[in-house]
């Protein structure tokens, strides 16, 4: 199921994404003809069974597409890939690497990423998969880390490169606001082992990697950090980029492309 949050005429709200069904009920098949049927409240702390929908549904051609969750935080895990730990110098920690990135940093997918050329001279790109947390959870062990997953999206951990190497911890290098794209959707019903991620800049691929090349999974990943703080219903989890990295100019679109779940695009801007 491929869980939105949208906005039209002024309102937003929740919906599934799909094609459009007999029963005016939006299901997640098919790429053509896709419409948002529109959930009442939202979908968090809930079981899919227990989903409702309003009975409204709008073409998705109609409707604004918004970063499908406003988490209270975003916890990002840097050199989870072998190879992009040695494309920055260093070789693969033995533990994973934890930072956070604040909720102002999330946009949607077509906002723009603005690029904060006052203070840092390069904005580099990293294409991930996000693990989007359903419920409260603490010290999840690994057999029951698929009970607090509600989903998986696109994500990109924009980083000022620059600043990161200037500033010795990662703060203010991943914190700016828009620096951290979601989207499209939340896809619900995925098995994250090994999936196809691609990032292109301007219809060029620049990375091009699959998840079974983590050197911690998404079940690792979860069960370690929730063994350090309370994760809420709606939080984010960044699990690390490949190789590829690079700067992002003014006027870029780039893309991140996560087998079974869709693309996410973003067009950079230069801040004022």
């Amino acid at each position: 199921m491929r869980i939105a949050r949208f906005a039209i005429a002024g309102e937003v709200g929740y919906g599934v994404v799909g094609s459009a069904q007999p029963d005016g009920v939006a299901a997640a098949t098919g790429l053509d003809g896709l419409v948002v049927g529109e959930l009442t409240g939202h979908p968090f702390g809930i079981g899919e069974d227990s989903i409702k929908f309003s009975g409204a549904r709008f073409p998705l051609a109609d409707v604004r597409l918004l970063a499908p969750v406003l988490p209270s935080k975003v916890v990002a895990i840097g050199k989870n890939y072998a190879d992009h730990a040695r494309e920055m110098g260093g070789e693969p920690p033995a533990e994973p690497v934890i930072f956070l990135k604040p909720s102002t940093s999330v946009a949607g997918p077509g906002d723009p990423i603005v690029r904060p050329v006052q203070l840092s001279e390069r904005t580099d790109f990293e294409g991930e998969l996000a693990v989007v947390i359903g419920r409260l959870c603490r010290d999840v062990p690994p057999e029951r880390v698929p009970e607090v997953i509600f989903g998986y999206t696109c994500a990109n951990d924009v980083t000022a490169r620059d600043l990161q190497a200037r500033d010795g911890q990662w703060a203010r290098a991943k914190g700016f606001d828009t620096f951290c794209p979601l989207g499209p959707w939340i896809e619900t019903d995925l098995d994250p082992a090994d999936l196809a991620l691609t990032t292109q800049v301007n219809g060029i691929v620049r990375q091009s990697s699959r998840t079974s090349l983590l050197l911690h999974d998404v079940t690792a990943l979860v069960s370690y950090v929730s063994a350090v703080m309370t994760l809420l219903p709606g939080d984010v989890l960044l699990t690390g980029t490949p190789s590829g990295v690079g700067a992002l100019q003014d006027g870029d679109e780039v893309s991140v492309t996560i087998e079974g779940i869709g693309t996410l695009s973003n067009r950079v801007i230069n801040h004022d």
